[in-house]
């Protein structure tokens, strides 16, 4: 086993929340976690889009112009967790559509008059716009929070405190920086273990994590972005090891879907590549393995017979507001 770090908690006691119960999405075992009775966390999905969410900037295509005359949106890829026991919430990654996505996470959890204390802890993958942009949000123009925690890789933090607007958030305290190492565990909510996992990406400005999420029952893997599960061999096994549910890169379904980009340079597997490595997993485990971080133009978005398609396998495509019990 790995070594855990030092506990960090987070800067606030909460006034526990007696009313609210959250229904927690079926999931399927297959690790060594031991249940507590009476203690219970939720993980909420509250985005589910490529980083450029839908409808997308640029894009005139079918599957955003009726987005737009629709009033359909969906929002980039993003996860919280809620703690009913203590109030405590902890958002994963801050997208561009922040703001949307703390009121739905607000109003999944009853959290009500969080002020200036949205949330009360921050985890970033990465430094893409879909994973980041969202902590200007937490600046003196906008929450003005007092140094709300938000962990990330020591490069990441790195280029954050030395890149405007990111290092004014930090020298003015609206935001503290947690360094946290690859595959050393840390806590930053009390009963809620994380560990990041380096995955190979495009790494212009940081490198890339994959975060595992151990609640007092189960296990989720929360991987938004990655080149390619074979790039590093083992890393596919690594990191669905003791996992019970699985939010895994799908940001192009087979490639053919963006005939006037090169996929070369914006490289992520391919949903039927994904699909055919981990096809006995999905018949064990139906429901385990769900597909998070669709780009606006993948049919999985928009295609129910696709959808029912990959269901009947045992595949799942991530739906905004669903949970799962921790």
């Amino acid at each position: 086993m790995l070594p855990a770090a030092p506990i960090t908690r987070c800067h606030r006691w909460l006034t526990p929340l007696v009313t609210v119960v959250l229904a927690g999405c079926a999931g399927v075992s297959n690790d060594s976690t031991v249940a507590r009775p009476g203690r219970s966390m939720e993980l909420v999905v509250l985005g589910t889009a490529q980083d450029g969410g839908l409808p997308h900037v640029g894009c005139e295509r079918p599957c955003c112009a009726r987005a737009r005359r629709q009033g359909r949106e969906l929002y980039p890829a993003c996860l919280a967790v809620h703690d009913p026991a203590t109030g405590a919430l902890l958002l994963i990654e801050a997208t561009p559509r922040i703001e949307p996505q703390l009121a739905l996470l607000h109003e999944l959890a009853g959290a009500h008059d969080r002020g200036r204390r949205p949330v009360d802890c921050v985890l970033l993958t990465h430094a893409h716009i879909g994973h980041y942009l969202g902590l200007a949000h937490f600046g003196k123009e906008v929450a003005s929070t007092d140094s709300l925690p938000v962990f990330c890789s020591p490069r990441l933090a790195g280029f954050l405190r030395a890149h405007g607007p990111w290092g004014q958030l930090v020298k003015t305290r609206q935001i503290a920086l947690h360094e946290v190492a690859p595959r050393v565990a840390f806590s930053p909510l009390q009963g809620l273990t994380v560990t990041a996992v380096p995955v190979p990406h495009r790494d212009e400005y940081s490198d890339t994590m994959a975060f595992k999420l151990r609640g007092p029952n189960k296990t989720v893997l929360f991987v938004p972005d990655i080149d390619s599960w074979q790039q590093r061999p083992g890393l596919l096994d690594e990191l669905l090891d003791g996992v019970d549910v699985a939010y895994l890169d799908a940001t192009f379904y087979d490639g053919r879907e963006l005939p006037d980009r090169d996929l070369t340079k914006i490289r992520h597997p391919l949903m039927v590549d994904t699909m055919r490595r981990l096809a006995t997993r999905a018949k064990a485990h139906p429901g385990a393995l769900r597909f998070i971080h669709l780009n606006h133009t993948n049919p999985a978005l928009h295609d129910a017979a696709l959808v029912r398609d990959l269901e009947r396998r045992g595949f799942r495509v991530a739906r905004r507001g669903e949970r799962v019990a921790l």
